[in-house]
């Protein structure tokens, strides 16, 4: 259209008369200019509030068929370099994986739900998979499943070409494919020799021995607790002794069950073992090493020849900084017939599974990850979220890249040798808050129920990645100590209390508790800009305010009971849940419970109420709210599927996440007008766990007016992230 106008003014009198010449072309060459230049001058705007794009954190893939278990806690490897794990655990029923070549090929079928779990070892024939597992009481009448209060300890046969179980006469379960090994303990370690199969029966201080084609038991020997075993090229066995045990010995026996020389003393925490293509014994310690040793196995004394991997592992060089050859809590090793080297690791209290193949030189060749479980993200201010961090993983960004290559694994933050009480290795903490005080970066945690606020400092160096233990708030615990058991150390007797790290050591030391009693029933944590702590007690007057007094010599942020505000929950909120404040617009956004729209099936402690409402100045003293969102609500189903569990706030906009389907609400911060609601893409198959934690989502506003959405997805071991224009 605008051409065919073009052509009529080049042809028309007014432009055929001289005076008008200068005039058309002056405006042709400003049109000409302006096109070529206008890309430079112009800022690029981010996306439209109605645009987003999905990506993801922390796993190797992006869900689907397709994901890395969040557990390994047994591995064998084929030799064609086909690798099987087992684990008691994966939300989304990859119990026991099956991987090749850097890609996820299957999993064990059936090991999830109906009271069945995986368990610590695994192992593969031509023919067969055998997977250790647990069976508790469950099913249907008339189905074959263990009494009330029994669990069995099996080994369950599948088929290795299809996944499936492969029933034999005699096999116990529902479908007749487990073989009852005790129903005291977990069956510690497999091993397969021709047409036999050696269980480890660590309760019974037993190697058992079965036959692979009918699964009965075909003789026994003693052994002291054994876990994890290994076939050599002569046919022997090798046992290490019960999962991680320290100092105990590495024993030798013949398939009758003989004790034979050779007996390894020298390993400080064996975890692993296998043998490999040149029928050398692989040993995976996990102790402070981190490392495979090596060991020719010819003669009748084993003889350490090598190692694979950086000594220290994760520790060693710049602690916690990720290396091809830095291992950190190793599970799992094997190798194939090419002699290439296999290892899975478990991090340190279930913090994040990977497997590695290397070739036979110790060049890594591939490596899958799976290392977000019940956990979320936050982005580092003072790197306009460059930088990434998780509950125990620092990630690297490079957002110009496709959805789920934009992350780079960096570094591990947990010393689980330096800092052995650090407070993740002792509860289970999940979603952050990263902030920058006084310029200083720390890392705080809470856990699923509000019950702490856990608190980290960085001290790069001499601790490279690693976050410090440097402080903690735990609620009132009525008549008792507020955490059970013998952890924490010096804690007081009873009521709630403050820890702060006054020696720098890490540790949980006399002298360092302040105490208190308040309320019980925690709503919410907050830790705004300035790195004052909020906190809600789900009362009328539940509302607590820590402000920072300042930074100590070790570099921990300073709260005291003394220092601490209270202030009245606004009278028309009958339960509050989630409060957070910006010091920057005085503006605070609580959530809970209404008179107008009370709970309604209960009080079910992870939502975050039924809305949010927003306050103006209200450091002044103002309680008439600007707004009041009400979240959306489904009555005809429990509170837990479609009302929100989570809320956050990143300048222009508030962000509620659901439950169940995990749908991002985004409301307008100015007006409280829903905006949209971002839903996972195809880039995660549009699909996503449950969102089960208090801090579920977390928002952070880039400088280019982008924002960074990130969900917890507890299924498929990742964190889902959304970018989202102004």
């Amino acid at each position: 259209m605008f051409n065919q106008y073009l052509k009529k003014f080049f042809k028309s009198k007014y432009f055929l008369k001289r005076q008008y010449h200068k005039f058309a072309l002056t405006l042709i060459v400003f049109a000409v200019v302006a096109i070529f230049i206008t890309p430079y001058f112009v800022p690029k705007i981010a996306p439209a509030a109605n645009a987003y794009t999905t990506s993801w954190i922390a796993n190797s893939f992006g869900g689907g068929k397709k994901w890395v278990q969040i557990q390994i806690s047994g591995m064998y490897v084929t030799p064609d370099g086909t690798v099987y794990t087992n684990s008691p655990w994966d939300e989304a029923g990859r119990e026991a994986g099956i991987y090749k070549n850097g890609d996820v090929i299957g999993l064990a079928d059936d090991l999830h739900g109906w009271e069945r779990s995986g368990g610590f070892a695994v192992t593969a024939d031509k023919s067969y998979i055998y997977v250790a597992m647990s069976q508790g009481q469950s099913g249907s009448p008339g189905e074959d499943y263990p009494p009330k209060g029994t669990n069995w300890h099996c080994v369950r046969r599948y088929n290795r070409t299809t996944g499936k179980t492969a029933p034999f006469p005699g096999g116990r379960g529902w479908d007749k494919s487990m073989a009852i090994v005790s129903t005291k303990s977990p069956v510690t370690g497999l091993a397969n020799a021709g047409s036999e199969l050696y269980v480890s029966d660590s309760g019974g201080n037993k190697v058992r021995v079965y036959d692979t084609k009918t699964m009965k038991e075909i003789r026994s020997f003693s052994v002291p607790n054994p876990g994890s075993l290994a076939v050599d090229g002569k046919g022997t066995l090798w046992v290490l002794p019960k999962a991680e045990s320290t100092g105990g010995k590495i024993l030798h026996y013949s398939k009758q069950g003989k004790q034979l020389p050779g007996t390894i003393a020298d390993v400080a925490k064996p975890s692993a073992i296998a043998v490999d293509n040149q029928g050398r014994l692989l040993i995976a310690d996990n102790g402070s090493r981190q490392q495979v040793l090596i060991y020719n196995i010819k003669g009748t004394k084993p003889v350490q020849v090598g190692t694979l991997g950086a000594k220290g592992g994760i520790y060693g060089g710049v602690p916690g900084a990720v290396g091809d050859l830095k291992f950190g809590g190793i599970k799992g090793v094997g190798a194939d017939a090419k002699g290439n080297i296999y290892v899975g690791t478990d991090g340190f209290n279930r913090s994040g599974a990977q497997i590695k193949q290397f070739s036979p030189s110790g060049k890594l060749q591939w490596r899958l990850m799976g290392l977000s479980f019940v956990d979320n993200a936050d982005g580092d201010p003072a790197t306009d979220a460059v930088d990434v961090y998780t509950k125990d993983e620092h990630f690297v960004m490079d957002y110009s890249k496709p959805p789920g290559k934009q992350w780079t694994y960096k570094g591990f933050t947990i010393n689980s040798f330096k800092y052995p009480q650090d407070p993740r290795l002792n509860t289970s903490p999940d979603a952050p808050f990263f902030r920058r005080i006084k310029g200083k970066p720390y890392l705080f945690l809470t856990d699923m129920y509000g019950i702490f606020l856990q608190i980290y400092r960085f001290q790069k160096n001499s601790d490279g990645e690693i976050a410090i233990p440097s402080g903690m708030f735990i609620g009132t615990t009525e008549g008792k100590p507020a955490m059970q058991g013998k952890w924490p150390p010096n804690q007081p007797r009873a009521g709630e209390w403050i820890w702060r790290d006054k020696n720098g050591n890490g540790a949980f030391d006399g002298g360092e508790y302040d105490a208190s009693k308040d309320y019980p029933y925690i709503g919410g944590w907050w830790v705004d800009s300035k790195g004052d702590v909020w906190k809600t007690l789900r009362t009328q007057d539940g509302i607590r305010h820590y402000p920072l007094q300042g930074i100590d010599s070790k570099g921990n942020p300073i709260y005291t009971y003394q220092s601490m505000k209270k202030q009245k929950t606004p009278s028309f909120i009958t339960d509050i849940r989630r409060i957070e404040y910006f010091p920057e617009t005085d503006t605070m956004y609580l959530t809970g419970f209404t008179k107008e729209h009370p709970a309604i099936n209960g009080d079910y402690a992870k939502l975050v109420g039924s809305e949010i409402v927003r306050f103006d100045n209200w450091s002044k003293g103002n309680t008439k709210p600007r707004w009041r969102i009400v979240l959306p609500v489904d009555k005809s189903t429990p509170p837990e599927v479609l009302t929100p569990s989570a809320i956050d706030v990143a300048r222009d906009y508030v962000f509620a996440v659901t439950v169940k389907k995990a749908e991002v609400y985004v409301y307008n911060a100015k007006t409280g007008a829903l905006v949209r609601t971002l839903k996972p893409g195809s880039e995660v198959a549009g699909e996503s766990g449950w969102v089960d934690i208090p801090y579920g989502v977390r928002a952070f506003r880039r400088s280019n007016g982008e924002y960074l959405v990130f969900v917890e997805e507890d299924s498929k071991g990742k964190v889902i992230m959304y970018g989202m224009g102004r």
